[in-house]
C-alpha cells in the first residue's frame, strides 16, 4: 500500500483531499504545519492556527488517520519571512504564497513526508498533474485545476520535476462546490469553514505591523505624477525600451503628502496613502527606496499604473518543464499571468543573453518587481521568473 503524508491545513480543502485519498486506498497520514509564533501579528479572532490545528486534528479523528503538528517556524522564518523584509526593503513586493510552496511545503514538508515512509505529499491544491514520456524520460505536467474560478497553479509556479514527482493534488479535477458537498455528505467539521485568507499556514497578517517588526518607520514625501507625464517614450523598438517601467523623477511630481516608509508601499496601491482631496483617487505607480519617495498618480487610467513588458533575471528563470527550457535568442508566444486570479493574458517571450523579455499583447496594470510572472500553454504551467523590473 502506497503511502501518502497530507498537509491537513483545518480547511474543507485539505480535508476532502485526505478522505479522497484514503477511499483511493493510500495509507494516509496528516500533518499540520505550525510556521509562525508570533501572535502579535495575526488577528487571533480570525483563523488563527491553533483553531485551525484543532480543526485538522478533528478531521483526522474522524476520518481515522495518523495525526501530528511539525513546527517549521524556525525555517519559515528563515526562508520565507526574512526573505519578505529583504525584498520590501528594496521597494519589491514578494509573493510567500509562491515561495511556501516552493520552500516549505515540497521542500522542508516533503523531506519530513519521506522520513515517516511517504512515498507521495498530498495538499488541498487546485491544480492537476499529468505524466508524459519524452524520450523514455517521465516529465511531469502541471496542469491548471478543473474548476477555472479557483485555479491554484500559479502558486505552484515554482515547482520543479523532482518535486511534482512527488506531488498528489486530489481534488484538483473537481469543482469547489463540489468539495464542499463531498465534506457536507460525509460529516466534516471543515465543510462551512471560510477559505483562509491569510499568509501561507500563519492566517491573518496585519503587513505594516508585520514590516514594521524589522523595517522601521522613516518619513518621505508622497508625489503626485501629472497624467502627461508618459513613461512609455520609446526611443527605439529594443526590449529593453519596451519593459522599461514609468519614468519617475522628484522634479516632475509635486509633493501632496507625506508616508512612513517607502518600503511599506506597492505599486497599484490605493488605501494606506492617507492623501485627500484629490478629484480621482490616487494609485501608487512608483517606489523609490534608496531616496524614500512614493510616487502616486490620479485614477485608474494612469499611465504610471501600465506597462507594456516585464524583465526577468537569468538566475530568476524557472521551468516547470526544463525540457522546454529556452536557448538564446528564441521567442515563443504564450499565456500568462502576473498574479493570482488575473485572466490570462496573450505574452511572447523573447530569451537573450541577459535574462527573459517578456512583452505582452495588451498594456498590463501593476507589474510590480518582486511578483511572479507565469507562462501557460493549453492549460498547462511551463515556467515562471520573479518580475526584476
Amino acid at each position: 500500500m502506497k503511502r501518502v503524508v497530507v498537509g491537513l491545513s483545518g480547511g474543507v480543502d485539505s480535508s476532502v483531499a485526505a478522505y479522497l485519498l484514503k477511499e483511493q486506498g493510500y495509507d494516509v497520514i496528516g500533518l499540520f504545519m505550525k510556521n509562525w509564533h508570533d501572535e502579535s501579528v495575526t488577528i487571533s479572532d480570525d483563523c488563527p492556527w491553533i483553531d485551525d490545528s484543532n480543526d485538522a486534528l478533528q478531521v483526522a479523528e474522524m476520518l481515522g488517520i495518523p495525526f501530528q503538528v511539525i513546527d517549521f517556524s524556525k525555517e519559515y522564518k528563515e526562508r520565507i519571512v526574512d526573505y519578505m523584509f529583504r525584498e520590501y526593503e528594496k521597494g519589491r513586493t514578494p509573493n510567500p504564497d509562491v515561495l511556501c510552496n516552493r520552500e516549505v511545503k515540497f521542500d522542508i514538508f516533503l523531506d519530513k513526508a519521506l522520513e515517516l515512509g511517504a512515498d507521495f505529499v498530498a495538499t488541498g491544491h487546485y491544480c492537476q498533474k499529468e505524466e508524459i514520456e519524452i524520450d523514455g524520460t517521465s516529465i511531469y505536467r502541471l496542469v491548471a485545476g478543473a474548476d477555472s474560478n479557483k485555479d491554484q497553479s500559479y502558486f505552484l509556479c515554482q515547482l520543479n520535476q523532482q518535486q511534482l514527482s512527488k506531488a498528489r493534488f486530489p481534488i484538483g479535477n473537481l469543482q469547489k462546490p463540489e468539495v464542499r458537498e463531498i465534506a457536507k455528505k460525509i460529516g466534516l467539521n471543515t465543510a462551512d469553514k471560510k477559505d483562509s485568507q491569510g499568509l501561507c499556514f500563519i492566517g491573518k497578517v496585519k503587513l505594516p505591523v508585520f514590516l514594521q517588526q524589522q523595517l522601521k518607520p522613516k518619513e518621505g514625501n508622497i508625489l503626485e505624477v501629472a497624467n502627461k507625464h508618459n513613461g512609455f517614450v520609446y526611443p527605439d523598438n529594443e526590449l529593453k525600451s519596451l519593459v522599461k517601467p514609468f519614468t519617475l523623477e522628484p522634479e516632475i511630481g509635486k509633493v501632496v503628502g507625506t508616508h512612513q516608509g517607502a518600503h511599506y508601499f506597492t505599486v497599484g496601491q490605493r488605501k494606506g496613502l492617507q492623501v485627500g482631496g484629490t478629484p480621482k483617487a490616487l494609485f501608487v505607480i512608483g517606489v523609490d527606496t534608496s531616496k524614500n519617495i512614493v510616487y502616486t498618480g490620479q485614477g485608474t487610467d494612469h499611465k504610471g499604473l501600465y506597462r507594456k513588458g516585464l524583465f526577468v533575471k537569468n538566475e530568476e528563470i524557472h521551468w516547470v518543464r526544463p525540457d522546454l527550457i529556452m536557448k538564446i535568442d528564441d521567442t515563443r508566444t504564450y499565456v500568462g499571468r502576473i498574479r493570482y486570479r488575473q485572466e490570462l493574458q496573450e505574452l511572447t517571450l523573447y530569451k537573450k543573453e541577459e535574462g527573459l523579455f517578456i512583452l505582452f499583447k495588451e498594456m498590463q496594470r501593476g507589474i510590480t518587481p518582486g511578483q511572479f510572472v507565469a507562462w501557460y500553454h493549453n492549460n498547462e504551467l511551463l515556467g515562471s521568473g520573479v518580475i526584476d523590473a
